[in-house]
């Protein structure tokens, strides 16, 4: 007799990913976090035996970039089952509740399963007029994101806006637009996916990073996880010698052109 397939196989298969593929998927998360393939394994019995997160999507600031990435469109590949199978208990963009409906929602999650769900912001979260510029439910924003992500496991900023404070925290910046970091301090376990939007993959194998230890990757200076953003494009370069050797196009097509030098005095930077 066969076994039965988990929940999560179940609809990977209802939806033509295959097993070969799925577990495809899963080396390429190991590759990912830099481990041998061979932890992939270990990665494929975490997604089909633990429980999903519940997760809860606040937007405030925001063009809704990540909310669209996050919808996607085409044929759904592993990372996009995955994000699926999350149990997304509120985001207002997306769930069939709206209004008081709605902000229950939210309330009974923070309260019942507080130090136990992920927290995603989309946006930053403006501070300035006690908070008037955006408010949800009649409440500021500022205030959501001090309750919501001080009771989350972990707050996820989601985006340039809300990891940084992005394009509303430009000067002259007259909403007082701060990023997550700096509107609401001292929260545990932030983790920032900056990029407008942030990388779908990122986002998978963050959960993915979580799901199978138990913990949250390792960070940099910036509380970027080190998996995605642990070196640039510049340290793998192929003018990086170039470089080094102070050797730069000093013009299109002149000789240093020609010859593969460093494009850093051309703009790429």
């Amino acid at each position: 007799m066969s076994k039965p397939q988990s929940g999560f196989l179940a609809e990977l298969e209802r939806r033509g990913v295959s097993r070969r593929e799925f577990m495809g998927f899963c080396g390429v998360m190991a590759s990912i976090f830099a481990f041998p393939r061979s932890v992939g394994a270990q990665i494929a019995q975490a997604i089909e035996t633990k429980q999903k997160p519940t997760l809860v999507w606040l937007e405030f600031q925001d063009c809704a970039g990540n909310t669209e990435s996050f919808l996607r469109a085409g044929r759904p590949t592993t990372t996009d089952i995955l994000l699926d199978t999350l149990s997304v208990d509120y985001h207002e963009t997306l769930m069939a509740a709206a209004g008081h409906q709605a902000e229950a929602v939210l309330a009974t999650t923070v309260e019942e399963k507080e130090g136990a769900y992920l927290a995603v912001v989309e946006g930053s979260i403006p501070t300035g007029a006690n908070g008037a510029y955006c408010t949800v439910g009649g409440r500021a924003a500022l205030d959501i994101a001090r309750e919501v992500c001080g009771g989350a496991a972990a707050t996820i900023a989601i985006g340039t806006c809300a990891a940084f404070g992005g394009i509303p925290a430009a000067a002259p910046n007259p909403t007082g637009a701060l990023s997550v970091a700096d509107a609401v301090p001292g929260i545990q376990n932030l983790i920032n996916l900056p990029a407008c939007p942030a990388n779908g993959d990122n986002r998978a194998a963050l959960v993915v990073y979580y799901l199978t230890f138990n913990r949250w990757p390792p960070l940099d200076r910036y509380r970027r996880p080190l998996f995605a953003y642990g070196k640039s494009i510049h340290d793998n370069c192929e003018r990086r010698a170039h470089f080094d050797a102070g050797q730069y196009v000093e013009q299109w097509g002149d000789e240093g052109h020609r010859r593969g030098y460093c494009l850093y005095k051309m703009g790429c930077k």
